[in-house]
């Protein structure tokens, strides 16, 4: 796989069901930190080791997406898997996007939560011989970069402990949480009926 002179693009996927300054700041480090050029928000329709239950639509995450990102060029909201068949395994989307951006080198970026049960992805030996991975630390997940395949990197972010179902569960008990998420999402978000 030649990657010399390619865009190392981070593919951050995930139901953003919102997305919140957690991912905004993750992801900001990334650029600025590793060797990633950009990181592309992937926006999922569906999950499939989730329940779908309590997940906002689809437009509506995509556009949460957006509005957060809109001020930093080296962020991009993508709704590609919304495109694909359904449900949306990870080794599907990531080919897809080398086959239609043969530019740019692909990095999955996971947490070690998700690193922990990536044995049970669908073909995932297929994503770690095909694609590179980036893994960031997640509390209680102890991980050590000698234990890791060749084509896996541990990367020693900043944590902050937020997430989506926290924002949710505050804002339907009417608190104000504006600081934990991008003030133009936070402003969105209040005029949704």
């Amino acid at each position: 796989m030649e990657t010399e002179g390619k865009i190392k693009t981070g593919i951050f996927g995930g139901s953003f069901n919102p997305i919140h300054i957690g991912h905004l700041a993750l992801a900001n480090y990334l650029c600025e930190y590793s060797e990633l050029d950009e990181v592309w928000f992937l926006v999922s329709p569906h999950n499939p080791l989730k329940k779908q239950t309590d997940l906002w639509d689809d437009n509506l995450r995509l556009e949460l997406v957006k509005l957060a990102i809109a001020d930093y060029p080296k962020f991009r909201a993508s709704d590609f898997e919304f495109h694909l068949p359904r449900p949306s395994y990870m080794v599907n989307t990531l080919d897809a996007l080398q086959a239609a951006h043969p530019d740019r080198e692909f990095t999955l970026i996971i947490g070690a939560d998700n690193w922990k049960l990536f044995p049970r992805w669908y073909k995932s030996k297929e994503i770690m011989a095909r694609h590179r991975i980036m893994v960031y630390p997640r509390p209680g997940y102890l991980m050590e970069q000698e234990n890791l395949p060749p084509s896996v990197q541990l990367v020693d972010t900043p944590q902050l402990e937020i997430s989506s179902t926290f924002i949710r569960r505050a804002l339907s008990d009417g608190k104000d949480v504006r600081y934990f998420l991008h003030p133009a999402v936070y402003e969105r978000i209040n005029k949704t009926p």
